[in-house]
């Protein structure tokens, strides 16, 4: 299992970071060069990568011509997530476990500091196989890398005067946000994979794409972004 003692690190890595037009290869560098450096220190990582504008592009293609029943769309977009995984593995491919994981509820005994995980089946985005590696692997904490360095009170996209939230429970986030996935759906953290951190009382803690803010947070210095966590 690796190092003895090893502290274990989940990361859901959003394909809007990953892929937010076209591939981000700096992004990709130096994502790899701060992972490489808490590798060298001891450090595990299970990492979930998103489909990003790959999915996208591919949803709206098949849509564009024929009417896309929701499991095909979603089947898309899970292939999308395979080949970033892919793509993610093979620029960790020095510290990384050579199969991409498909099914986050078979627990691999990978020796090598990084593992890289993908979507599953219809229906479960890659929140919500964060949220189930988390509990495969007894991680109390998941890491959700996305295009917005804080979740808002509401969509700052639309809203100038959005709010940053730097604490909130999860009863507050999933009033917010509903209870219901589609394909391609953009928060902060899917419904479905929400329910079920919540029941597992796992926390979530979203940052934004600033690598320095994530390498703060890894060495336990302050940090921008928000935590959700049970309220009780």
């Amino acid at each position: 299992m690796g190092k003895r003692g090893a502290e274990t690190v989940v990361i859901s890595l959003g394909g809007s970071v990953l892929v937010p037009s076209a591939i981000d290869a700096g992004f990709l560098m130096a994502f790899r060069k701060l992972i490489l450096r808490f590798a060298k220190e001891g450090k595990k990582f299970v990492i979930i990568c998103g489909g990003g504008q790959t999915a996208r592009s591919y949803q709206k293609a098949a849509a564009g011509v024929v009417q896309l029943g929701k499991d095909d769309s979603d089947w898309l977009g899970i292939h999308a997530t395979r080949l970033n995984a892919q793509l993610l593995r093979d620029v960790l491919s020095d510290v990384a476990h050579k199969r991409v994981v498909k099914n986050p509820n078979e627990k691999s005994a990978f020796r090598e500091s990084v593992l890289i995980a993908a979507g599953w089946k219809p229906g479960r985005s890659t929140d919500y196989v964060a949220a189930v590696l988390a509990r495969t692997y007894g991680v109390r904490t998941i890491i959700n890398v996305t295009n917005k360095d804080y979740v808002y009170d509401r969509n700052p996209d639309e809203h100038d005067n959005a709010k940053p939230l730097r604490r909130i429970t999860w009863q507050e986030f999933r009033s917010m946000f509903g209870a219901e996935w589609s394909p391609g759906l953009n928060v902060p953290f899917d419904p479905v994979a929400s329910r079920a951190a919540h029941d597992a009382k796992i926390r979530v803690v979203v940052l934004g794409r600033d690598l320095r803010n994530l390498e703060g947070f890894l060495l336990g210095k302050p940090f921008k972004g928000t935590v959700i966590e049970d309220g009780e």
